[in-house]
């Protein structure tokens, strides 16, 4: 098995033992991103909608580094400290995804890393 990292620095830097994403043939595992401006390195200011646009273009920016983009994802997996908070998460993905949509799951987490409401991962398969 050949695995690739892809790394941007368009997009928040590891801030662990991980990788921004590892491709294997077509198919790119994105790890989770939370609401870090890739700049500062903090957590965006402003409400739950400002994480949520952040963590999209997160997302965005390490898609684009592996060669694809938002429309290339199968498969999204939410996390939420708070699921009174999904109608935001609806609003803002129908801004970033069209039909079809991807795979997606939504779960409500006790805390995220540094204190965030929200963290989102996902699976990339780019056409060969």
């Amino acid at each position: 098995m050949t695995r690739e990292i892809i790394s941007t620095d368009a997009a928040p830097s590891a801030i662990g033992t991980y990788s921004q994403a590892v491709k294997v043939g077509p198919t790119i595992y994105l790890s989770g991103q939370i609401p870090l401006d890739p700049v500062s390195m903090e957590v965006v200011s402003g409400g739950i909608e400002q994480q949520i646009v952040q963590v999209f273009e997160n997302l965005r920016a390490v898609a684009q580094a592996a060669g694809g983009d938002l429309s290339d994802f199968v498969k999204l997996n939410i996390y939420l400290t708070d699921l009174g908070n999904f109608p935001q998460v609806n609003e803002i993905m129908a801004r970033y995804f069209s039909e079809p949509y991807p795979a997606r799951a939504a779960v409500e987490v006790s805390a995220l890393p540094r204190s965030v409401a929200v963290e989102m991962d996902a699976v990339m398969h780019l056409e060969t």
